[in-house]
């Protein structure tokens, strides 16, 4: 899938989570969202830009929440 396709589906999950006041749920939240409903490819695939590439272009929350609790 296009990289750019998939930084965008995952700020827009992102911008969901935004107004959380609790900032270490939201990102639980949003790994869990991407856990359950994007393919092993996507998850791996966004993984690797964040690691590789700095996460650039995608939300801070977002970029946690995948470091963090995203399952490979």
């Amino acid at each position: 899938m296009d990289i750019q396709r998939l930084i965008s589906m995952a700020n827009q999950i992102g911008d969901f989570y935004e107004s959380y006041p609790n900032q270490s749920h939201a990102q639980k939240d949003i790994a869990e969202h991407i856990n359950k409903f994007w393919a092993l490819s996507m998850r791996k695939q966004i993984s690797e830009y964040v690691n590789q590439q700095s996460g650039t272009g995608i939300h801070a929350q977002v970029q946690n929440a995948i470091k963090t609790h995203i399952l490979l």
